[in-house]
């Protein structure tokens, strides 16, 4: 029988080794009377948790330099920073969600750069400087199918070496990986699903050179 381990407090729960506050946490409860975030950046999402499950069976290497995308809450990059030690940053236009990333990161006792940018915007420069992107819940309208491509040709590129993106199995995301796998990358589209804390189902594409 597993260790059950008690959680510190009421409304703090566990998933893939991170703690996380529930709505009903009295500090995300301050944080939603002070910062309102306007592009669904007001939770923590299911696919979220399915590109964590992935990134647990598909690794990156330690120390990594890895950019989120549409980052919200920041799941992903606080995954890579505790679990790989990984050099994370989290983009996102709304800078509303940075008060929640901040206090995911310090749950979790690991630091994430928070870098409010369209992503569309970003120079080769920045991106240069990264080796992985990853993103969840980020292809939600037909406006975005085309920049998120464009986004993932200039990291090509510039030497990005996997871009990982994570989905609930929208149709625009299906367009978005339509578009990947028509390019001589090595392009992946899998059907994945996470345990923690819930089961979760979603679709991961996966992008190299």
């Amino acid at each position: 029988m597993p260790e059950l381990e008690q959680m510190p407090e009421a409304h703090v729960y566990q998933a893939y080794g991170m703690y996380f506050l529930s709505s009903r946490h009295r500090i995300i409860e301050h944080l939603k009377r002070n910062h309102e975030p306007s592009i669904h950046g007001h939770r923590l999402w299911d696919s979220g948790f399915v590109l964590i499950d992935y990134l647990l069976h598909n690794p990156v290497r330690t120390g990594v330099r890895v950019m989120d995308i549409g980052c919200g809450w920041g799941s992903g990059a606080v995954f890579c920073a505790r679990r790989f030690d990984a050099q994370a940053v989290g983009i996102d236009l709304d800078k509303q969600v940075f008060p929640y990333l901040e206090v995911l990161a310090e749950l979790n006792d690991v630091s994430v750069v928070p870098l409010q940018a369209n992503f569309v915007n970003l120079t080769g420069l920045e991106l240069a400087q990264q080796e992985v992107l990853i993103g969840a819940d980020v292809c939600f309208w037909d406006s975005l199918v085309k920049p998120l491509f464009t986004l993932v040709e200039r990291a090509i590129d510039c030497g990005v070496s996997r871009v990982v993106l994570a989905d609930p199995g929208r149709p625009t995301f299906y367009e978005l990986a339509d578009s990947c796998i028509r390019e001589p990358w090595r392009t992946t589209l899998k059907s994945w699903y996470a345990v923690e804390p819930s089961r979760a189902t979603g679709e991961v594409l996966e992008v190299r050179p």
